[in-house]
């Protein structure tokens, strides 16, 4: 038994699927997100679930948490102190991401060599100041530091005071940014690394309530996975030292869920109307696009890999408003949510209780509804369903603006799939798939705007936490390989090693692979050998004197997002 949990900006929804013949919801819930106390939520859905299967049959819990978002959004992180070593270039101060914010002497170059030793007078300093202002987590950022990580170790050995890795006495966490990655972008490094350190202290808070919580209901020996930006999972206890691979999980969980629901294979569109937002996502033959260079965290670009997705604030409880003199109303629904819909008990008429006055749903009181939106069209000179019409309206034609305008800029430049860059593509939808509480309600004033196909797939309620109940857990490694040098070297693992001279792209391979099976089965998840994917092999010939002096090689391997198992028809 497989349970998914997804905390929603409204609602926060619970399944449990059962995989022992087939694939099928053996029981699924929806509770309130309470977003100030988002842990209260994943218990009650957590007990609401164990309460209609048999928890002894639980083997694992996949959770998509909006944690690490709204910490970041409400500002609610924490203060970071950030010390680069950047050696000649653009100035690092052009993107300094907050205040403490450090750059010593010092750098690498990009074949992994010192040309200049870090300054420790500057370096302490720096950690003096960060320390002064109260400081105890750390982003250690060298600009070449995935080919060689010697400048940010010594950093944090500086930081922590500590004479070996388990004793840090100035320090709670420190964030390596050749961690991260092993692509080549300081910027985004720097960013990533930072925020990773802002929401560490609050995300591992979280981590460690939700572990005692199942010890409590009886399910210490269940494996909680966490979903990621990309589409993958990755155990809890990896999440603890990269919370900001949770980031925009949310998002993540829409794409995959529409993926076990159903097959694509066409050029498609995937809505999920949710109780605050719309998730706009976007499939080219087949398969869901990716961000390949990171998402935007703010105005800050991150190295954290996500699906695009484009989110627009409509919502089944978006707020409706008037604005405009008598005879020229302009409705409008949205961005803002002041709660839930009347006929759930809020005191603000929104998109549901529109849509219970024109019989597309009935949600909650509906009579409430329609006594609201009398009140609410009367105050301003309106017929009420015209005004409940016009709503409905203005929700649709905003949805399907927000989806052309996403077309136009995903058409614009390379389309990149989680399978592969297919150059030249223009993608034309041929259908649009609807998920999300008001999806059914909105089906055909959808389907008239966008005159497409459009489909509301069974369990479309709760597509999100099914998605997050069947994802897989994804890893990715580089391996970066220098002959003259005689060095190997996996960033993410911080693993290096020596080579011979004869060492070759084919050997950069297989030790890519058995890097990655061998680290994920460290983790708790087996992966055969076979199933690992190389996504970049690449090795260049360095010259000196007109003659070879040894190979440059970089190959990249990983475990593609995917589902373990689906619903699809066939359709």
């Amino acid at each position: 038994m497989l349970l998914g949990i997804d905390v929603g900006g409204t609602h926060t929804d619970a399944v449990a699927i059962d995989t022992a013949d087939g694939v099928r919801v053996a029981a699924s819930c929806k509770v309130a997100t309470r977003h100030d106390d988002l842990l209260s939520s994943v218990t009650e859905a957590l007990e609401t679930i164990l309460g209609k299967v048999d928890k002894n049959a639980v083997s694992q819990l996949n959770l998509s948490t909006t944690l690490s978002t709204n910490a970041i959004v409400q500002g609610k992180t924490e203060d970071v102190g950030v010390i680069v070593s950047s050696g000649p270039g653009i100035d690092p101060h052009n993107f300094m991401p907050c205040r403490d914010f450090h750059v010593i002497d010092g750098s690498i170059d990009h074949r992994g060599n010192e040309v200049r030793a870090l300054a420790p007078r500057q370096l302490s300093e720096a950690i003096d100041a960060c320390r002064k202002n109260g400081v105890r987590v750390y982003a250690s950022v060298g600009k070449f530091s995935t080919r060689n990580p010697r400048h940010e170790n010594y950093i944090r050995r500086m930081v922590c005071n500590c004479v070996d890795e388990s004793v840090c006495e100035y320090a709670d966490f420190v964030t390596l940014g050749h961690q991260l990655g092993g692509a080549l972008n300081f910027p985004r490094r720097v960013a990533t690394a930072y925020f990773n350190c802002a929401v560490w202290r609050l995300y591992n808070q979280f981590a460690t309530a939700v572990e005692k919580a199942l010890k409590d209901m009886g399910l210490a020996h269940v494996k909680v996975n966490i979903l990621k930006a990309d589409g993958g999972t990755m155990p809890l206890s990896q999440s603890r030292k990269m919370p900001v691979q949770s980031i925009f999980s949310g998002p993540a969980a829409s794409v995959m869920g529409i993926i076990a629901l159903t097959d694509i294979f066409h050029d498609s569109v995937i809505l999920d109307i949710g109780g605050t937002t719309t998730d706009i996502a976007v499939f080219a033959s087949g398969s869901p696009l990716i961000e390949r260079e990171g998402i935007d965290i703010g105005s800050h670009p991150t190295l954290v890999t996500a699906l695009k997705v484009h989110s627009i604030g409509i919502g089944g409880d978006s707020a409706i408003s008037v604005s405009g003199p008598g005879g020229k109303q302009d409705v409008r629904v949205g961005p803002s949510r002041l709660g839930p819909s009347v006929c759930l008990g809020g005191d603000h008429v929104t998109l549901t209780d529109a849509l219970n006055c024109i019989n597309a749903c009935r949600v909650g009181d509906v009579q409430k509804s329609r006594a609201a939106i009398d009140a609410f069209a009367a105050a301003h000179s309106m017929r009420p369903d015209d005004l409940a019409e016009a709503a409905v309206a203005r929700a649709s034609d905003s949805i399907l603006n927000a989806t052309r305008e996403l077309l136009d800029e995903i058409n614009s430049k390379p389309v990149y799939t989680i399978h592969e860059l297919i150059q030249g593509k223009k993608i034309v939808p041929k259908k649009v798939y609807l998920m999300g509480g008001p999806a059914q309600a909105l089906k055909q004033h959808l389907f008239s705007r966008f005159q497409l196909s459009t489909e509301v797939p069974d369990n479309f309620d709760v597509a999100n936490a099914i998605g997050a109940a069947l994802t897989r857990t994804t890893w990715e490694l580089e391996v970066f390989a220098d002959t003259q040098r005689h060095v190997l070297f996996i960033p993410s693992l911080s693993y290096r090693e020596n080579i011979p001279t004869r060492y070759c792209l084919d050997d950069a391979k297989k030790d890519a692979v058995n890097q990655l099976v061998m680290h994920l089965d460290s983790l708790g998840v087996m992966l055969k050998a076979e199933n690992a994917e190389i996504t970049h092999a690449s090795s260049f010939n360095m010259i000196e004197d007109m003659e070879q002096v040894g190979r440059n090689i970089r190959v990249k391997a990983q475990v593609r997002p995917g589902v373990v198992k689906t619903f699809g028809t066939g359709k």
